[in-house]
């Protein structure tokens, strides 16, 4: 359970319940770097959270605790749930994790309707799966079935025209610089309507 402590400092407990001592958060630094995270200035953040400006500063600067009344208004001005005001910054958890994929590099998997090109091969555990696709399908008879998997999936044409089926919605042409976001476990399937194979980029999610 989280403690409040003097000086505007609140004790949080570790969610994994060891018993190491944990490090108290300072809630007005914590304000502080919510509202500069947004480039809010005193003024705006008090507005948007219908605080008056100097009690705003008293908060960041730790010359009052609020109270939970003006604490669910903060949460509200800054767009959080209040339980997030106490969450510290994962600064810790900052990875550096990058690759580069130069043109035409990408691992290739290549089946009868589509052409592959996989993005960001290098990185394991990914949280998005970005790929260029080549469509060489010209009907939706050429695929055996709906394509469905888990996640959701974000879809932007490169070149050419597109048609998307889905199994909700009526068929859509999608022209270069379109791009459609959907639930990938609705069955989906694209063709090229165009007289050369359309390029598309794909990135899903996995779940």
């Amino acid at each position: 359970m989280n403690e409040t402590l003097p000086g505007n400092l609140i004790r949080i407990a570790r969610p994994d319940g060891a018993g190491q001592e944990p490090e108290p958060l300072n809630l007005g630094e914590r304000v502080r770097g919510l509202r500069k995270a947004r480039g809010w200035t005193l003024e705006q953040a008090a507005r948007r959270a219908g605080l008056a400006r100097s009690t705003l500063s008293k908060i960041e600067n730790g010359q009052m605790s609020p109270t939970y009344d003006a604490l669910k208004k903060l949460a509200v001005g800054l767009q959080i749930s209040v339980p997030q005001l106490f969450t510290p910054p994962q600064r810790d958890q900052i990875s550096g994790r990058m690759a580069v994929t130069k043109a035409g590099e990408g691992a290739r998997h290549a089946t009868a309707t589509y052409e592959h090109e996989l993005l960001g091969e290098a990185l394991s555990r990914k949280r998005m799966l970005p790929y260029r696709a080549r469509i060489r399908a010209r009907t939706v008879e050429e695929f055996d079935n709906w394509v469905r998997h888990d996640g959701e999936e974000f879809l932007y044409v490169l070149t050419g025209v597109i048609r998307l089926y889905t199994e909700f919605y009526k068929p859509i042409e999608m022209r270069r610089g379109d791009s459609v976001y959907y639930d990938a476990a609705m069955g989906h399937n694209v063709i090229s309507v165009s007289d050369e194979d359309a390029t598309i980029l794909w990135v899903t999610s996995p779940g």
